[in-house]
């Protein structure tokens, strides 16, 4: 071979990985041969008698095929399953569509038996079908904007049957239309208005609907043009019109739209507005969201007024669900809107269309040419742990991926294929996903099961002492009888529980043993190190290899590993024995280490929390002892306070005090307020130590003077008498206030009065005539 060809054969194979990728089994609690094979793909198991070691575990006989060989394991002694595939349905691709059954996508069942981690890669072949039927669903506007339209529409049915008869001859085209939903803000509800919501001026109007399938997919031109020159403009009140209500109608009510099995399903979207979606109906206080079911009565949408828009999600799931391709024709101010929406809707096209339409069969056209050159695998919802990725395998290929497989500008009739690769993480049993290309009904159903345990044949022998006459021997381990426990069954439990014995092997919140070694009638027997020592301790815990390690070397090469701690010579300290002993550099002024505040290792202070380096002199989180020692300075320089009664046991931390004159200490001076509510002056000291203090008190307090109690007394008096003066005056103004309105009172009264002119003939005057009948006037 060329040398220049070998070189660039290993360049390929060095960028694929598959001449460099390292085979690691990582490996943890191992007790039998299937949780080896779970433990990773490159993990195998070595069924050879006596393979291990006196005091190995049986963990040793997992590892890769190239640590096994090399430990001494026969090849043929290697248990190491394998995946499988198994084609349960391959029939051969269809040549032309005047077989009887098309098929264009092999094989349609396969069977996948994977060992967790490891992939397995199958090959699926697609040929589309020469003359493959197709069914066009002309979906159109209806609202007054589209008025010039839908005349050019009703003259172009010939025209949309011969451009689709240039790819298949088996074509049928369906019509239906779409406006809003006929509540308020989206239509006037005005009853004059919803019988005919057009312009005054405009006769052909029909009454407003939210969407109305209006013709049945059919190849009849006749047919197709009779139902479409029946339609009439109708219209609504705001731009956005209902169009995904209509396109999920038209997608789940397959039955009344006349979708065949085996075509090609287009959906063309004509209009000249945006779309309203999921949300929306609120406005309108409708909040039952969309069902994504048919609810079509008379071949009208009956729930438009009761049921919110449907999401584009929605949308989507249920389009790619009946291999729905939808192609968006629409005019140039709302195609940015769209083509963002044809991002969201796979196997979906956007053309422009143009004021009148009549560019709509030739949009139709490139759009169907697009869509069908264009071949994109992928898979439906996948299992729990379940990856898949494609490689195309074609003339334009695109990108590979995990999520679909596309290959562009694919020929009719043209054979391609994707190497599909499949991996699971996890054992699972009766799973399955299927893989389709979109837009086509074909599909291929992939079932999958795991291996996961070693099917290992029992293993007869003659020698009765390897499971001690008490159990035979699987996978080339011991499998005991009923009663015996052990990895040779050689101890006996009795009546005994294994699992109460084992709990004497572990640790609360533990493994056994620390996974160290092996519980025997609920002791730990454990194993020997990588090195050949041991490990050792009631539960395996402690082996003299793993200490921390200082200039690549254990314990610094000063000391010994003593159960994962090191132990150091004793010129020597520090976690790894890394620095001798000294403490030059912990020396206070004094001479002190770390000023009694810490301890000095490897010649650095380790401080007791809160003080800080380099001499632990200082505390920046501790509570400040001028207020701290202020008790204690009162009950020491003047006897009062709190601690009066206990001072010398309260007040141990002030080791030497004194009263002076004057503060000479170089400390920040205190000024604090006693018990007495005198401020008292004084300078703390620290000292070697933790909480231990010099004190130099002032002799003299500042006391405030005390109250002058004739002052007061006076003061009181004067207040009261004050007091009184205010609540007689008081009263007083309250007694002529009220005699003053009781007296005019009065006079209102008195004015009111009228005494009658009228003479009572009761009453007799105060004057009395008495004539005397004697008296004769003489």
């Amino acid at each position: 071979m060329d040398p220049c060809w070998l070189f660039l054969f290993f360049l390929l194979m060095a960028r694929d990985g598959s001449c460099n990728q390292e085979e690691i089994c990582s490996k943890s609690m191992i007790n039998s041969c299937s949780d080896c094979i779970r433990s990773g793909p490159f993990c195998v198991w070595c069924k050879k008698l006596n393979f291990t070691k006196p005091g190995e575990q049986e963990a040793v006989r997992c590892d890769t095929r190239a640590t096994l060989l090399k430990n001494g394991c026969e090849d043929e002694d290697i248990i190491s399953p394998e995946n499988s595939m198994t084609k349960d349905k391959a029939e051969p691709l269809s040549d032309s569509f005047t077989q009887q059954k098309l098929i264009q996508l092999s094989p349609q069942k396969i069977s996948l038996s994977l060992r967790p981690g490891s992939p397995e890669t199958f090959r699926v072949s697609f040929k589309r079908v020469q003359g493959y039927p197709v069914d066009l669903y002309y979906l159109m506007d209806l609202s007054y904007s589209m008025k010039d339209d839908l005349k050019n529409i009703k003259e172009l049915g010939a025209q949309l049957f011969a451009a689709l008869k240039k790819f298949t001859e088996h074509a049928q085209i369906g019509f239906g239309a779409f406006v809003d939903k006929t509540v308020l803000p989206y239509t006037n509800t005005n009853e004059e208005k919803l019988q005919k919501p057009c312009d005054e001026d405009y006769q052909q109007c029909q009454a407003a609907f939210g969407y109305r399938h209006v013709l049945n997919l059919t190849s009849s031109e006749r047919e197709f043009k009779k139902k479409v020159n029946q339609q009439f403009i109708s219209g609504n009140l705001d731009p956005p019109e209902g169009s995904l209500d209509a396109m999920m109608q038209a997608a789940v009510c397959g039955d009344k739209i006349g979708w065949r099995n085996s075509s090609t399903r287009l959906i063309v979207l004509t209009t000249d507005a945006g779309f309203h979606m999921a949300g929306d109906g609120k406005l309108a206080g409708i909040l039952t969201p969309n069902d994504e079911q048919c609810h079509m009565t008379d071949n009208l949408y009956v729930q438009s007024s009761h049921m919110d828009y449907p999401s584009v999600g929605q949308l989507a799931t249920q389009l790619s669900k009946n291999n729905i391709q939808p192609i968006f024709a629409v005019t140039k101010e709302v195609v940015k809107v769209y083509q963002e929406l044809s991002k969201m809707i796979p196997t979906s096209e956007v053309g422009v269309l143009s004021a009148d339409s009549g560019n709509v069969v030739q949009l139709i056209e490139r759009a169907y040419r697009r869509l069908s050159s264009k071949v994109t695998l992928t898979h439906g919802n996948l299992p729990n742990g379940v990856r898949v990725s494609y490689t195309p395998l074609c003339a334009k290929p695109g990108p590979s991926g995990e999520n679909e497989g596309v290959c562009d500008d694919v020929p009719v009739a043209h054979e391609i294929a994707f190497n599909v690769t499949v991996t699971v993480d996890s054992c699972m049993t009766g799973e399955s996903f299927t893989i389709r290309p979109l837009g086509i009904k074909d599909t291929l159903t992939v079932s999958l099961s795991t291996e996961c345990d070693c099917k290992c044949p029992e293993q007869p022998t003659t020698d009765n002492t390897v499971c001690s006459g008490q159990g035979q021997v699987t996978c080339g381990i011991c499998s005991c009888n009923d009663g015996y426990v052990g990895q040779f069954c050689n101890c006996a439990v009795g009546d005994k529980d294994e699992q109460s014995l084992r709990i004497h092997c572990h640790k609360p919140n533990s493994t056994e043993c620390e996974g160290r070694g092996d519980c025997v009638c609920g002791r730990c027997q454990c194993h020997t190190t990588e090195s050949g020592s041991n490990y050792y301790g009631k539960y395996c815990q402690c082996d003299d290899e793993h200490c921390e390690k200082f200039q690549n070397k254990l314990c610094g090469g000063n000391g010994k590993c003593i159960c994962g701690k090191c132990e150091c010579n004793p010129d020597y300290e520090g976690s790894a024995c890394q620095c001798k002993k000294s403490s030059l550099s912990c020396l206070a002024e004094d001479g002190s280490e770390c000023n009694g505040r810490g301890k000095c290792k490897c010649d650095r202070c380790e401080c007791i929390e809160g003080y800080q380096r380099p001499r632990c002199l200082t505390c920046l989180s501790c509570p400040k002892p001028c207020r701290t020692k202020l008790n204690c300075i009162e009950c020491l320089g003047f006897q009062s306070g709190p601690f009066k009664k206990n001072c010398t046991s309260s007040c141990g931390s002030i080791i030497h005090w004194s009263m002076v004159d004057q503060l000479n200490f170089t400390t920040k001076e205190c000024e604090q307020k006693d018990s007495q509510d005198c401020w008292v002056k004084f300078k703390l000291e620290q000292l070697t130590g933790v909480d231990r203090f010099r004190a130099q008190i002032l002799e003299k307090r500042d006391c405030p003077a005390p109250p002058s109690v004739v002052a007061i007394i006076a003061g009181s008096l004067a207040s009261v008498a004050l007091i009184g003066i205010l609540l007689l005056m008081l009263i007083k103004v309250l007694l002529y206030f009220k005699d003053l309105k009781e007296y005019k009172k009065f006079e209102n009264e008195k004015k009111k009065s009228k005494w009658a002119e009228a003479d009572n003939p009761l009453f007799k005057g105060a004057t009395t005539t008495v004539a005397n009948p004697f008296f004769t006037g003489e």
